[in-house]
């Protein structure tokens, strides 16, 4: 009971420090074992990854994704408890249940200048400064300072701010050591920063969005069916294999979770997964049908 109440109050106070300032600071989220196991299982992707094309993404970065089948260790960072707990709390008034958006690690190699500062959330198209549509949380693989490409985060550039053409605040860089955690708003401005070191600078970015979105990373290609069949029935949900009401990332009428079943690829009957308003519509509609009969 103590651990619950404490992690109650834990994702208030984070959540509540991410509605006013844009981002927050989880020091020790992890052991710092952890992320080195983790840094261990990546070198080698790391290694292979041909640098990134492009000014956004940077010819002095690598980037690449599908962390859960690199490496056991990633599950630990995407089903954080107290980060879910807070992404959970931040998104869920728009949305039915979250997703995994993306699972990215970057390497910014020495000489990489400072990246564009931008909104993560503007991938999409939506309303801006009224809807939260993401939360993303960067986990430093080695520490991050502010030579070697540390974030840089705009304090309080979020939500309706926005909407201003220039933030009010100036940036800071994001230190951080193995195992905390810096998790941001998609509404708050930030960049990586530039590397003046000879040091790469590693970190992961772990990211969830509102469940009724086009994800940034395709989950169902970066795991398939017979990868998502060996996650536990939580984690599968998380990256894809859930309906979101109504009849959102459906198979043939049905919540993808049947294909990690025995599901031997027999027809399926559509059924229905409507939001509790519009179920008590077509209840109504369907009512009002048998009367007039």
């Amino acid at each position: 009971m103590t651990d619950t109440v404490d992690l109650s109050r834990a994702i208030a106070r984070h959540a509540a420090d991410l509605a006013a300032h844009g981002y927050c600071i989880i020091p020790d989220a992890l052991p710092p074992a952890t992320i080195g196991a983790l840094d261990y299982d990546l070198a080698g992707a790391f290694a292979r990854t041909p640098f990134g094309q492009g000014g956004f993404y940077g010819t002095t970065t690598k980037r690449f994704g599908r962390l859960l089948v690199r490496s056991p260790h990633a599950a630990a960072l995407v089903q954080h408890r107290l980060v879910l707990g807070i992404v959970e709390t931040v998104l869920s008034p728009w949305c039915d249940c979250i997703q995994l958006n993306t699972t990215q690690a970057i390497a910014v190699h020495p000489g990489a200048p400072a990246q564009l500062p931008h909104r993560d959330q503007d991938m999409w198209r939506g309303p801006v400064g009224e809807v939260e549509y993401l939360v993303n949380v960067m986990w430093p693989l080695n520490r991050f300072t502010p030579d070697n490409g540390a974030t840089l985060v705009w304090p309080r550039s979020h939500g309706a701010k926005a909407l201003d053409a220039e933030p009010e605040e100036a940036p800071f860089a994001a230190e951080l050591n193995p195992g905390a955690a810096l998790v941001l708003l998609g509404s708050t401005l930030h960049g990586a920063g530039a590397n003046v070191t000879s040091v790469v600078r590693r970190g992961l970015v772990v990211g969830y969005s509102l469940g009724w979105l086009k994800p940034y990373e395709n989950p169902w290609l970066a795991y398939p069916p017979a990868v998502a069949r060996t996650f536990p029935p939580e984690l599968a949900a998380l990256v894809g294999y859930r309906q979101h009401r109504p009849n959102l990332g459906n198979y043939e009428g049905q919540c993808p979770s049947i294909l990690l079943g025995d599901h031997a690829g027999e027809p399926l009957g559509a059924i229905d997964a409507l939001r509790p308003d519009q179920q008590a519509w077509v209840d109504a509609y369907a009512a009002g049908q048998r009367v007039a009969s």
